[in-house]
Order: structure tokens, then C-alpha cells, then sequence
């Protein structure tokens, strides 16, 4: 990939919604993504003619953020929006007839384009979709679709603020937990653990503020397991934050793909157990031996590197591995009749 692959990024689309990378927050992969993609003299070509794969560079958050009526629950204009767009590019180029929209791809964060396949189901069915919310129950396609990892970015002049933790042998805490009661499984945790034992520090909602970020991280930094349930759809951003800060996350959410699945041997470090496992969880965790504990924390050290975002990027870092799922999917998918 790194001496053959090139990339056509398409011009068209006025900002915010296209052309503008969001750096910061919980949608922040599809922003970096944009932004890396757009800065990369290696990859991107000016000529079409050369291009292996053609980016169409949307930000799912602005186009929600721009077009959606709140509380509307009608996504008829932002799916008319992009209808529009593609139709615009295959009128405009003869690349999107020639496969269908096969060697396209898109790169999104926001539930909404995530979770509802039906957005672009019509005009963009056969792109590579590079989605946080990796559902094979809601549209995702193994062997097209990429499981975009999701990051939360809270510096975005320096997105590797506070990386790290602490040693395996100061490691105090069992398991730990807190966050939104989003969806159906997360209100389940906490009601089963909330409180229930002091080795397992499952929490509800951590108050606003600077102290209450600061003692969040601070407790994945002292924790040996962190806990990554889904909430409203399969995906976390604390699995990704689990790893930034060398805590074995604990996955809990049932028909999730995991990010870079086809690289990457998640058993080594990690745990994925079924949600009906909740009620066994400090069980489960205790009777792991002190040596896999070890090995699993040593696979988080190991593969950390290839879930950050730089500035410039590294060989091997995030955009590097991003798109290289791209690039295998487009180059081993099953071709659109």
C-alpha cells in the first residue's frame, strides 16, 4: 500500500459540510481522517486517471449539525443532501459509473449515518464505508465495510495529551466504569455493580468539569480492567481510550466488528464477553491468571501505536491502519453485480 496506493479526493461540496475536519470530541476520527487525508502528498493524486480509490470527504457530524431540525426525527433532507452530491459526481465524472460507486469511500462517525444504512442504502450502496458503529444487524458489510475505531479527542492541537498509564503492579482497581446510561445495557451494568463491591468501580453519569475528567482518566490509568458496554449502538469510545491509557478493555456488546479485525487478533488483548454476562463479570475477570492478565497488557502496550492520531502521521499509526482496511476491502471485496 504504502508505494502503490493513490487517492482522488473530490473537490466538490461546499463547506461545512464537506471540506471541513472536526478535531476534537466524540466524532473526531472522521475529522483527523479528513484532515490527514487532505494534507498527504503520498496518497493523494490531483489526476483522477491515477487514483486506485476515490475519497468523497463528508463530515457525518456537520451535515447532522447543518441540515437536521432538531427533534425532527426526519433525516429526509440529509438524505437528499447526499442523493443530490452523488448524483452531482457521476454526472460530473465517468469514475463512480464505471464500478458503481465500488472504489469510492466515505469515512463517518455520527449515529446517524452509522446506525441508518437506509441514508445512503440507494445512491451510495456499493462505497466502502468506513463507520464507528460496526453492526452487521443494521447494514454493515463484512468484507466492504471498515469498523472506523472511534476516538474521543479532548486536545486537538495535541491528541496525545495524557497517553499512558500505570504499571501492571499499581494497578489498584479491579474494573472500572462511568459514563452516560445510554441505550438498554449500560443502565443494566450499573444497576448490577454500581456501589455493590469496592474493587469494581462501576459508576452512572461523572459530574462536568475539569476535576471530573482528570479523576475519569486517572481511574483508566489505575484500572486493570477497563469496561467498554455499547450504548445506543454497538460501538465505545472507551475501547480506544482504554488502550490510549493501557487498560485492557473489557467489550461488552453483542454483533459489534471490532477496528481492525482483520489485522488484529483482538484476543491477545482483549476481552469480549456476551451482554448476558454482566451479572458474572467480577467472576470472570478474577479467574483470568495473573500471567494473561499480563500478556493482555502487554498486547495493549503493543498495539497502542496504531490507535493514534499525529499531527504528521507515522507509519503504522491510525490513518495509516484506517487506510489500509480500506484499501484490503476494496482490493479482496465481492464485487457489486
Amino acid at each position: 500500500m504504502e508505494h502503490t496506493l493513490k487517492v482522488y479526493i473530490y473537490k466538490d461540496g461546499k463547506k461545512p459540510i464537506f471540506h471541513l475536519p472536526i478535531m476534537k470530541g466524540l466524532y473526531a476520527s472522521e475529522g483527523w481522517f479528513m484532515k490527514l487525508m487532505q494534507g498527504s502528498k503520498q496518497f493523494v493524486v490531483k489526476d483522477p486517471r491515477k487514483a486506485h480509490l476515490f475519497y468523497m470527504p463528508f463530515s457525518s457530524r456537520m451535515l447532522e449539525y447543518t441540515l437536521y431540525v432538531r427533534n425532527s426525527h426526519n433525516r429526509t433532507n440529509l438524505r437528499q443532501h447526499l442523493k443530490e452530491y452523488s448524483e452531482k459526481i457521476a454526472a460530473k465524472y465517468p469514475f463512480w459509473n464505471r464500478t458503481g460507486g465500488a472504489d469510492h469511500f466515505l469515512v463517518a462517525c455520527h449515529d446517524w449515518v452509522c446506525s441508518a444504512p437506509y441514508e445512503t442504502r440507494h445512491h451510495m450502496e456499493h462505497c466502502i464505508k468506513a463507520l464507528c458503529n460496526a453492526d452487521v444487524t443494521v447494514g454493515f458489510k463484512l468484507g466492504r465495510d471498515v469498523s472506523l475505531p472511534e476516538t474521543y479527542v479532548r486536545a486537538a492541537r495535541n491528541p496525545l495529551r495524557d497517553l499512558g498509564g500505570k504499571p501492571p503492579s499499581q494497578r489498584n482497581i479491579l474494573a472500572f466504569y462511568a459514563g452516560g446510561m445510554h441505550g438498554y445495557l449500560r443502565p443494566i451494568l450499573v444497576k448490577q455493580w454500581k456501589d455493590k463491591d469496592p474493587n469494581m468501580k462501576i459508576f452512572g453519569p461523572m459530574p462536568a468539569g475539569v476535576a471530573s475528567k482528570m479523576n475519569y482518566i486517572q481511574h483508566m490509568k489505575r484500572s486493570k480492567y477497563c469496561i467498554c458496554p455499547k450504548g445506543y449502538e454497538v460501538n465505545s469510545p472507551r475501547v480506544v481510550e482504554a488502550i490510549f491509557y493501557e487498560c485492557v478493555p473489557v467489550i461488552i456488546s453483542d454483533n459489534f466488528i471490532p477496528p481492525l479485525f482483520e489485522v488484529f487478533n483482538w484476543k491477545a488483548f482483549s476481552i469480549i464477553l456476551p451482554e448476558k454476562d454482566i451479572p458474572n463479570l467480577k467472576e470472570i475477570l478474577v479467574s483470568i491468571p495473573a500471567k494473561r492478565y499480563m500478556d493482555l497488557q502487554l498486547g495493549v502496550r503493543k498495539v497502542q501505536r496504531h490507535f493514534l492520531w499525529h499531527g504528521r502521521p507515522l507509519k503504522y499509526d491510525l490513518f495509516h491502519m484506517t487506510l489500509h482496511s480500506i484499501w484490503y476491502n476494496r482490493v479482496y471485496q465481492i464485487k457489486p453485480r
